[in-house]
């Protein structure tokens, strides 16, 4: 069965950093293109960042660009997100998701367009 997993959400103060990482299992991960979504209460999933299958090519949200960066291993089967600068704004569940032949960014930044995900995991960001 397909499985992502995610870890390395937590609470932390306004301009600290936190890296989410996400380990992928039962499929060929090496094949897919990677992405990061998050939800607050009320609200509804929103992009957050997007990675090609080999790494080559990366897309962000306007909101967390040039604050985070995303990468991957695939010899790990991993995706990570690292944080910083932290905002209150940025309080959600984080979300791991992976799709095939997402080969734009409209379609990667397309909650629609991925085929699996993970549980999410809490990111808290106080004042």
């Amino acid at each position: 069965q397909v499985q992502l997993v995610e870890s390395g959400g937590g609470l932390v103060q306004a301009g600290g950093s936190l890296r989410l990482s996400c380990a992928a299992s039962g499929l060929t991960f090496s094949w897919y293109t990677s992405g990061w979504f998050r939800q607050a209460p009320g609200k509804e999933r929103e992009f957050v960042a997007a990675i090609s299958w080999n790494g080559g090519n990366t897309y962000y949200a306007d909101s967390v660009k040039g604050r985070f960066t995303i990468s991957r291993d695939n010899a790990k089967n991993t995706v990570y997100l690292q944080m910083t600068s932290l905002k209150p704004e940025d309080t959600a569940v984080y979300y791991c998701a992976a799709g095939n032949y997402l080969s734009s960014n409209d379609i990667r930044r397309d909650k629609t367009a991925y085929d699996y995900w993970g549980q999410g995991t809490q990111v808290t960001v106080s004042s």
